[in-house]
Formats: C-alpha cells, sequence, structure tokens
C-alpha cells in the first residue's frame, strides 16, 4: 500500500499540454487530480427539476420542490492554477464555452478553485481582445468566478465549487498546510459559500479535493482526521449559508485498505460526516484508468466483471444501503488502452443510466472539460474547441440535462420507501447454497423487487419473496439481509439478519486450490498478502482459506476477502466478485494486524480449499 501511494503521488500530477498556449499558461492542475463551438445565445429557462436550492433524502439529491434531480456534469478547472481562471479563457469567450457544454447534455460544472483568489488574484492570460469576454475587463478572479457562475445559472446550469487546493502551488494531502492553516481554511469556506448565499446556481461546496495519506478516516486525531475536519468544514459552509449541499471526499486509506486518492469512502457507514442542517451531505468519491495509476484490479483475472465488487466496497455501498447520495466528483481516462475503454463503459453502466434509473441514480462530474489534463485529456480537442466525440459518446446514457426528471425511476417525485421485509428465514441449505423466503414489503405505489444481501454486498436481485444463493462454500457461516425497493428506485432498510451454515462435503471432485502468505512485518504491526490459486482442472465458485494465528496478533482490518477470526483459527472467504478462478488462475486479499506480544509470529501456512 505504501507503493500504491507513491505511484499514486507520481502519476496524479497532469501537465499543461495545449500547444497554442503562452508561457503565461504554463500551470498544473492534478485529477484524480461538433466543430466549432456553439454559438446561438441560450434562452434562460428554468428546467421543470432542478429549480432553487437542493437538499438530500437517503440516497436521492431533490430540488426545492421535492423533485429527484441527477447531477451529471463535467469539470473545468484553471481557478486552482496559478491562472487563477478557469483554463480555455486564452482562446475563448467563456458564454461559448458554457453553452456548448449545455448542448452537449452536461447541466453541473464543478469549477474547481485554491485559497489563493480570496487574496484579490488578477486572473492570468485572459483574451479580452475584438470583444471576446468583454464583461471580464479589469476583474479579480472571484469577480470572473461571479460571471461564470451567473451565466450558468441564467442557463438553467447548476454550478460546485471545490476547493482544490490550499494555493496554486500543488495538490496537498490534509485540508491544511503550513503557510494555509484550518482556520484560513474555514474562514474561507464562509466567505466563498456567504458570496453566492442568494444564488441558487452554486448548489454546493465541496470541502478539500482528494484527502490522502496520512488523511484518515474515524481516527479520532483532530490533525488527520478528515471525517472530524469535514463536519468543521460543512458548519462553516452552514453557517454562511444553510440551504447548500455539502460535497464530502473520501481518503486513500481506512483500516488498512487503500484506494485512489480521494476514493476511499469504507469508513463513511460506520463513521458519519454528521452536521447540525440535516439533508446536506452528499460523499464524493474519485476513480480512474490506467492512464492515472495502475492498480490491482484491472490486472485481475476477472477484470472488469470484478469492478463492481471494487467500486461496492469502496463507495458504492452508501448508494446501493441509502445510506446518502454518492457523486463521483471526478473520473476519466485518456481512453488510449483497451482497459482504459473498458473500465469506462463498465463504470458508466454501474453509475445507472438515465433511461432506466432517471435521477434515482449516482450524481458524476467527468474529468475533464479541458484538454490540458496530462493524465486523462477532455471532452475538449487541444484547439479548446472541437468535441472528442468518441470520449463524449461514452457518457451519452448518463447525461441528464433535464436533470433526470423524465428519466424511468423517478416515480413522478416519490421518495417513501417500501416498509422493511419481515421474517427472513432459511428455508434449505446444501452443501453450495443457501434457500431464503421472507414477507412480502408494502409501498405507497408498488414493491418491484428485492436485494439479497450476503455479509453486507449485494449478491442478487429477486422479484419474488424467496432466493437461492448458490455457489457457496462447504460448512460455512453465511449471514444475508434483504432490501425492498420500488419503482420509483426507493429502498427500505435492511431486515433483520439470518446466518445459515451450509451442509459439509461439499465440492465437486476437480476443485483445488493452493494459498501462499506474504508478509509486510514492521514488528508492532504487519500486513499479510495472501495468493489464492486455482490448482484444480474446472472453475472454482468459490475459496476458503484457514490458517492459524496466536492470539496475540489481532486482526485489524482486511480487503477483498470475508475475514472471520475463532480462537487462534482465522478463515478468509471470497467476495462475489473474485470466487470465480478460472484453472490456474490466481487472485489475492489482504490482512491487516497489531501485536500485542512482540515476541508473536505471524508465520503460518494457509490451507485453501475450493468449489467447482
Amino acid at each position: 500500500m505504501a507503493g500504491c501511494a507513491a505511484a499514486l503521488a507520481a502519476a496524479l500530477v497532469t501537465t499543461l499540454t495545449a500547444p497554442a498556449a503562452p508561457a503565461a499558461h504554463a500551470a498544473t492542475s492534478t485529477a484524480g487530480s461538433t466543430a466549432a463551438a456553439a454559438t446561438t445565445t441560450v434562452t434562460a429557462t428554468t428546467a421543470a427539476a432542478g429549480a432553487g436550492y437542493w437538499h438530500t433524502s437517503g440516497r436521492q439529491i431533490l430540488d426545492e420542490a421535492g423533485n429527484p434531480v441527477r447531477i451529471a456534469g463535467i469539470n473545468w478547472f484553471g481557478f486552482e492554477t496559478g491562472n487563477y481562471v478557469a483554463h480555455g479563457l486564452w482562446s475563448r469567450d467563456y458564454k461559448s464555452m458554457i453553452d456548448q457544454m449545455k448542448s452537449l447534455g452536461y447541466n453541473t460544472i464543478r469549477m474547481p478553485y485554491s485559497d489563493d483568489i480570496f487574496k484579490g488574484t488578477t486572473p492570468a492570460s485572459l483574451n479580452t481582445a475584438n470583444g471576446m469576454n468583454a464583461d471580464l475587463v479589469g476583474l479579480n478572479s472571484l469577480g470572473v468566478m461571479d460571471k461564470l457562475v451567473n451565466y450558468a445559472g441564467s442557463i438553467g446550469m447548476k454550478v460546485i465549487l471545490d476547493r482544490h487546493r490550499p494555493d496554486s502551488g500543488g495538490q496537498s494531502a490534509l485540508w491544511y498546510t503550513s503557510s494555509v492553516p484550518e482556520s484560513t481554511w474555514l474562514a474561507n469556506l464562509k466567505t466563498i459559500s456567504a458570496r453566492y448565499a442568494n444564488n441558487s446556481a452554486v448548489i454546493g461546496i465541496d470541502l478539500h479535493n482528494e484527502p490522502h495519506d496520512p488523511a484518515c478516516w474515524g481516527c479520532g486525531d483532530l490533525a488527520t482526521d478528515w471525517r472530524l475536519a469535514a463536519q468543521r468544514g460543512g458548519e462553516a459552509v452552514l453557517s454562511a449559508n444553510p440551504k447548500l449541499l455539502v460535497f464530502v471526499e473520501g481518503v486513500q486509506s481506512f483500516n488498512g485498505s487503500s484506494y485512489w486518492w480521494g476514493g476511499n469512502l469504507q469508513g463513511a457507514g460506520q463513521y458519519p460526516v454528521q452536521l447540525s442542517v440535516p439533508n446536506r451531505v452528499v460523499y464524493s468519491a474519485h476513480d480512474y484508468a490506467t492512464s492515472v495509476a495502475q492498480q490491482t484490479w484491472f490486472s485481475d483475472p476477472s477484470f472488469p466483471s470484478n469492478m463492481p465488487g471494487v467500486w461496492d466496497k469502496n463507495w458504492g455501498y452508501l448508494f446501493n444501503q441509502n445510506i446518502a447520495p454518492v457523486w463521483v466528483g471526478e473520473f476519466g481516462t485518456t481512453l488510449q488502452s483497451t482497459v482504459d475503454q473498458t473500465w469506462l463503459k463498465a463504470l458508466v453502466q454501474y453509475l445507472r443510466p438515465t433511461a432506466t434509473s432517471g435521477a434515482d441514480s449516482f450524481q458524476w462530474t467527468f474529468w475533464s472539460w479541458n484538454p490540458n489534463s496530462g493524465d486523462t485529456g477532455g471532452i475538449l480537442n487541444d484547439d479548446w474547441t472541437t468535441v472528442n466525440t468518441v470520449k463524449d459518446g461514452y457518457l451519452a446514457s448518463i447525461k441528464a440535462p433535464g436533470f433526470g426528471s423524465t428519466g424511468g425511476g423517478t416515480g413522478g417525485g416519490d421518495v417513501q420507501a417500501p416498509s422493511v421485509p419481515a421474517g427472513l428465514t432459511v428455508t434449505g441449505t446444501t452443501a453450495s447454497s443457501v434457500s431464503l423466503s421472507w414477507t412480502a414489503s408494502t409501498d405507497d405505489t408498488a414493491v418491484t423487487g428485492y436485494d439479497v444481501y450476503r455479509g453486507g454486498t449485494k449478491v442478487a436481485s429477486a422479484t419474488s419473496t424467496s432466493y437461492t444463493d448458490s455457489g457457496l462454500n462447504a460448512a460455512t457461516a453465511y449471514s444475508y439481509t434483504v432490501r425492498a425497493k420500488d419503482a420509483a428506485g426507493n429502498v427500505s432498510a435492511a431486515s433483520a439478519a439470518v446466518t445459515a451454515t451450509t451442509a459439509t462435503n461439499g465440492g465437486g471432485t476437480n476443485a483445488g486450490c493452493a494459498a501462499t502468505i506474504a508478509l509486510n512485518d514492521w514488528g508492532s504491526g504487519l500486513t499479510a498478502t495472501v495468493t489464492v490459486t486455482n490448482t484444480g482442472s474446472t472453475p472454482t465458485t468459490g475459496w476458503q482459506v484457514v490458517w492459524t494465528w496466536p492470539t496475540a496478533l489481532q486482526i485489524t482490518g482486511s480487503w477483498s476477502a470475508t475475514v472471520a477470526r475463532s480462537g487462534q483459527t482465522v478463515t478468509a472467504t471470497n467476495l462475489p466478485y473474485n470466487g470465480t478462478l478460472a484453472p490456474a488462475a490466481a487472485t489475492s486479499f489482504g490482512v491487516q494486524a497489531t501485536r500485542s506480544d512482540a515476541a508473536a509470529s505471524a508465520t503460518a501456512t494457509a490451507v485453501c480449499t475450493a468449489t467447482s
């Protein structure tokens, strides 16, 4: 994981590549950080959905009238760099740019900035010749931001302001630095929130971009606990404008599990961000492809079918379990590799097409509008005018020009969840399956189905009140819950859990696997990476690894497996996305532990059992 952090630190820096830009344009931005432009003036209108300030309800965002809405937008960076203004205005008029965004079906702009702009900075490389950007002449950076926000609002678009960096010099791991203390961060959050207190084009503030190690979530250290800092930052925002949404990004690591900077929200379910004004928190994840950095999940033998499990674990569960809305504030790729193309296609499907789910979907803003993001490129080509139609085309199914108000699944404003499924019962078991049944839920419209969860991970959707979960390991205990859903996408709370143990002597005669443990041991603690290999002649449908550790080795976290302990026996079982292995294929999972006795040995022999 230290290697992952180092790789990200090296990879998540972009370089300005626009060939025609003069030296004054040579700023940088961090990602993870049609022919001519539209020239027709767009008539100012207010969309049926999306008017006013917004608030949350369960996993949905609702407008002022209670209509579910979908953020389907674009990142336009520059204010956070040494240009102190949105990039590309050296080539084009800002109204032409924003008109083009809207014409392509983007409804929201995420606008990064740094705290430098509160010092009266003067925009660099702002072209005002021959009438271009004429009404920006003489304005400082905040004055230009006002113009961009006001124009976006006048044509029915929304804006999310993103505190991207403490200063224009570069990204910071924590929300403060030695030169920009927390007090400055809080004061400037209040300033920017108050500035747009009467302008509902600005729907919220992204508190800080991509917190990463040593930032933690739920650790309780005031200097590094991003969750506690987000509560302080959120209160600062709401003290100046209680109608704003507060967007809170994840961190890099939680309980030894590492992910993209700002993308790890595994701790938010256990340690939620709590604010004095209810229904204001939206969690934000960042997710990228190999053009930003290589990650283990891209080379997994089951890629891309493993990706929904990866997303579920890190941020998708918050939406799936109706805990809170999730906004993927940044995702992008150059699309140069086949892996990246496959990844983007899978992610778009995971985010839920608007035609089928409407506004009951993940929120998103793509990185980026700008072509000068070195590790992703942009929707615009290097001429800052023509569109990369291939890249833009990948996003077509999840765009929502009218904020998703006419897509399926919004239920005409229905936000009432079905009743909780009752009477969940185990009706039968075999060596490789568990059968369940439950009592039907009720709803104000109609229940359309049920989601079945095994150990907190969604494993199936059912239209009836029974389900058989197959492909399980013999003589293994599993825990289940069920949630009901309606046509509007509203999801009930989880049912009471039941536990079932599969029968013994399961497993096909051709099943076989081997496991090896590699230790990264630093004395007071360690991580163990376990590699599981299919040694049989048929594909596995599941695996289980068992080993013995002294009780002085206390398990504090795990990833890519369900890990349980009884005395000295540690048992790890596959997750739904990594149980299937072709012959000779392999997958890995990990465990983190601490020592209460310095002499406790972590050396162990792992025994693997597979089913096929």
